[in-house]
């Protein structure tokens, strides 16, 4: 019995139900004012997502891995996108709490999927909103004409730029979200007024000839690739992941990362009026006028210069005008990118500060953490998240633990569309202001769909996100299955159940 317990209801796989979890929204130690609007989340939609995938990523995808068919791996990468944000959608309409998909599989597979889902969700904001920032610093030190915003203390080196940035974000959200909705409606405005102004000009310099072929001879990889090649070219004896067929699904797992952080909008139903209508328009607005904006750009991008002169690491789009005699858009574009960067580090911040405050809440980590101040925002939780990301952003070189941002996403993925399947099984009784059609197919398909793209990161991408799954095991047994609010309040009714009445 003592067994079937540890990993039953009242184990492992205990969930915290819907109602619990609407219910703890009204504490008032914890509780989040409700600012925000439908056209607010499609705002931190579009900051978040339209960033760094145009002003960097999509040239040197083009360049180094999948040609002029970089526009189809943005196609491929919304489809799974697509699909997961309507399991994303009707979640947040039941479920309009913090925490994202750490609070959906609570709801669904229990408290230790849960925590699984919450320990990756820290890795996926916590890593792309320092990488980010890193990417935010590089174009402020080309806008100040030093190469980069960074200095050199005793041999290390120090980036101040990207410290800066998360200070003053965390200023920001600390004050409160509709003030951050609002600085990210400035920011965006700028932003697609750039991007307008790139597609218009480019569309100058574009020459069809330039996208053929559209997929491009596979190449031969290099000798020593190992891990670092993708674990299904790994696992197929396929070799290289470079052009060809295997470099465009490649590139689609790539560029999945320019479309992170849709889903931190799911983050913020807590702090949303009506969320059972808002969150789902946001979340899907917001994806829909990003795809049409990355496929675009990713076309004008190819049309305008041979996909060979983008390959190297420093390819960005800038290097398309350049080649083509136009530097003055250089300036422009620079300034686009730091606008746009700025909400896309803003909104990741935003999403981190809510997932944790949902673990504080549940006491998988410290409560403390979930302490509101006066202006109802989790002042402690933000300023500890700016200190972490700061010290991350400001010291580490990141490398190609950027792909790590993917794999934890797109695993948050899957048991969210699991998730959807399971609660319409479990409790058909729930009001639900938006639903997936055709379930089970859509769910499964964004199933399929992520681990797909899952399996096109590379071996090393894999390796790293185990560890950090064995550590996120480690804290789990040793402090969070202990402190769980949800596991006391349950061992102290069964306590009060199996006591013998006093004499």
């Amino acid at each position: 019995m003592a067994i079937s317990n540890s990993f039953g209801r009242r184990g492992l796989f205990r969930t915290k139900s819907v109602e619990q979890s609407i219910r703890d929204t009204d504490d008032p130690d914890s509780k989040l004012r409700k600012d925000l609007t439908a056209w607010d989340l499609t705002i931190f939609g579009v900051a978040v997502v339209v960033g760094a995938g145009i002003f960097t990523l999509t040239a040197r995808t083009a360049g180094n891995v999948a040609g002029p068919s970089v526009s189809l791996a943005f196609v491929f990468a919304a489809i799974a996108c697509g699909l997961t944000a309507l399991c994303y959608a009707e979640f947040a309409s039941t479920v309009p709490v913090a925490g994202s998909a750490y609070t959906y599989s609570y709801a669904t597979f229990g408290e230790l999927a849960a925590w699984i889902i919450g320990w990756d969700l820290i890795l996926e904001f916590a890593l792309a909103a320092s990488v980010v920032a890193k990417g935010w610093s590089q174009y402020l030190g080309d806008v100040m004409g030093r190469g980069a915003a960074v200095v050199d203390i005793g041999g290390v080196t120090f980036d101040w730029g990207a410290v800066l940035l998360l200070t003053v974000l965390g200023v920001l959200l600390a004050i409160g979200t509709k003030i951050s909705s609002r600085v990210s409606a400035i920011a965006v405005a700028i932003k697609l007024a750039v991007i307008a102004v790139v597609l218009v000009v480019g569309l100058k310099y574009f020459d069809s000839a330039n996208l053929s072929p559209y997929v491009p001879p596979s190449q031969e990889g290099a000798a020593d690739e190992g891990i670092h090649q993708s674990l299904f070219s790994f696992l197929t004896g396929a070799g290289h992941s470079t052009f060809g067929w295997y470099g465009l699904l490649a590139a689609a797992s790539l560029v999945f990362f320019a479309f992170i952080g849709f889903d931190v909008v799911a983050t913020t139903a807590e702090e949303t009026k009506d969320p059972q209508r808002n969150v789902p328009r946001g979340i899907i607005g917001s994806l829909l006028i990003v795809t049409v904006l990355y496929v675009a750009v990713s076309l004008v991008l190819t049309g305008m210069v041979p996909y060979t002169e983008l390959a190297g690491e420093d390819a960005t789009l800038a290097t398309a005008f350049a080649l083509n005699g136009a530097d003055w858009a250089k300036n422009i574009i620079s300034i686009g990118a730091l606008a746009g960067l700025t909400t896309v580090v803003m909104v990741l911040y935003l999403g981190q500060t809510r997932v944790l405050f949902a673990m504080a809440r549940d006491g998988l980590l410290p409560r403390g953490l979930a302490r509101t101040g006066a202006k109802g925002t989790p002042v402690r939780l933000t300023v500890f998240v700016g200190v972490c990301c700061a010290l991350l952003a400001g010291f580490v070189d990141f490398g190609t633990l950027e792909e790590m941002v993917n794999i934890g996403t797109l695993f948050a993925f899957v048991l969210v569309s699991i998730g959807v399947i399971i609660l319409r099984r479990t409790r058909p009784d729930l009001p639900r202001g938006f639903r997936v059609p055709l379930v089970p197919l859509i769910p499964i398909l964004g199933v399929l769909a992520c681990l797909w793209l899952m399996l096109n990161l590379s071996v090393e991408t894999w390796l790293r996100f185990l560890v950090w799954m064995v550590l996120g095991f480690a804290v789990y047994f040793t402090y969070s299955r202990r402190h769980s609010v949800l596991g006391k309040s349950q061992d102290a009714r069964s306590g009060s159940r199996q006591s013998p009445p006093l004499p």
